[in-house]
């Protein structure tokens, strides 16, 4: 039973495109950038659903689901349209192919069994999506690239940690569950430090990823509460949210220095 109404949906996606009009021709730099919150999106539309299963802050995961589906669908029409070769067009049809399935989920009554059918084709259009942004990398070239797309993959990974947060604590039945959270958490600390030596950093890159690390830092407490069983689903919740929004912003600065190096 769908329990989402359409037409919100619509609304909110012609404000994405009124961003982008038709017939736009986005930068590489760009393309970068949205592939990458593609990757992003395909997590935080899977927490979302687990949020309103899981009676998490319902309204906002419900604003949160309709504006996610309303961004990657805007996002994948503007790749559409810049796709510049046949190989990076054939990775956008098949994330699309996948997108439709997601998307008819994501809009059904949440429950657990619908749970699983969420997190397999999560992964599945992370997976598609992440082949898309390495295309366009290799196509890109240069340092500049690899840090939008490095910046641009914690927006994801703050996602995926919550995603992944949510389904253990809401104890879904799937398997190591709780092996793939701390693969999540350990990528994100290694790439969190990588991206402080990058030698591009401008003055306000370094200040901006200095507040990242010190939100990370409290959000890692918040783990720490799981290892007696104590789950804070709220708390990791809204404090990976404040994580994407500063990736968000570095990847936006990022995507300035690959721009100015053009």
């Amino acid at each position: 039973m769908k329990i989402r109404l359409i037409a919100p949906l619509l609304v909110l996606l012609a404000t994405c495109l009124q961003a982008q009009p038709a017939g736009a021709v986005i930068s590489a730099a760009e393309a970068m950038n949205l592939s990458g919150m593609q990757r992003m999106l395909s997590q935080r539309i899977a927490k979302s659903y687990l949020m309103l299963g899981a009676e998490v802050r319902p309204e906002q995961a419900g604003q949160q689901l309709d504006q996610s589906i309303a961004k990657f669908e805007s996002n994948y029409l503007a790749l559409s349209e810049y796709a510049p070769t046949a190989e990076i067009r054939t990775a956008l049809e098949q994330a699309g192919a996948t997108w439709q399935q997601y998307r008819e989920q994501v809009l059904t009554h949440p429950d657990k069994a619908g749970a699983l059918q969420v997190l397999d084709l999560s992964d599945q259009l992370l997976s598609q999506s992440e082949q898309v942004v390495q295309l366009l990398e290799q196509h890109s070239g240069g340092h500049s690239a690899v840090l939008v797309n490095r910046s641009g993959r914690q927006r994801m990974l703050s996602q995926r940690i919550a995603k992944l947060y949510l389904a253990i604590s809401w104890r879904l039945p799937v398997d190591n569950l709780q092996g793939q959270f701390e693969q999540a958490v350990s990528e994100f600390e290694l790439a969190l430090a990588e991206l402080q030596q990058a030698r591009q950093n401008t003055p306000s890159i370094s200040k901006g990823l200095q507040q990242a690390e010190a939100q990370w830092r409290f959000t890692r407490a918040g783990f720490n509460l799981a290892s007696d069983s104590r789950y804070v689903p709220t708390v990791i919740a809204t404090t990976t949210e404040t994580l994407l929004w500063q990736m968000h912003e570095l990847t936006n600065q990022y995507e300035g220095v690959m721009l100015a190096g053009n």
